[in-house]
């Protein structure tokens, strides 16, 4: 089966930990994505997605250029190494209700998967096998 390293985004966009909230914003419109990685000296200490901030900034009034991101990040992210399998994966996130996994490598941020890349994958493997029965068959 395939590893996470075969359909893991490299290119993730991280933000500082002592940012503020409004600067997570900006970003998030920016490049168009609903989830950050957060870092202290390059390292993943968190991470804060749309919803982190609509329930822990907006639903409780709160200013976005006086909130400091490890004030409403989850520092506790789940993650896989990029060797574990694509099932491995799909598990955790279902275990943990959640929509993207970090991907680290020896403690390093190596990118992310989300249900977005899953999806794609595994329409593109049912296509395949389903060609390949055709196949067979014919």
């Amino acid at each position: 089966m395939a590893q996470v390293r075969d359909i893991m985004n490299k290119n993730v966009i991280t933000i500082e930990q002592n940012s503020t909230v409004l600067d997570a914003t900006r970003l998030l419109k920016e490049k168009d994505i609903s989830f950050l990685v957060i870092v202290r000296d390059g390292n993943p200490v968190g991470v804060v997605s749309e919803r982190d901030i609509v329930r822990r900034l907006a639903a409780e009034d709160r200013q976005a250029s006086k909130v400091s991101l490890s004030e409403i990040m989850s520092p506790k992210f789940r993650w896989v190494e990029p060797t574990a399998e694509i099932e491995t994966a799909v598990q955790k996130m279902l275990n943990y209700n959640i929509r993207r996994l970090v991907v680290l490598e020896n403690g390093k941020l190596a990118g992310v998967i989300t249900q977005t890349d899953l999806t794609g994958f595994l329409r593109s493997k049912l296509l395949i096998d389903d060609t390949m029965e055709k196949i067979e068959k014919d």
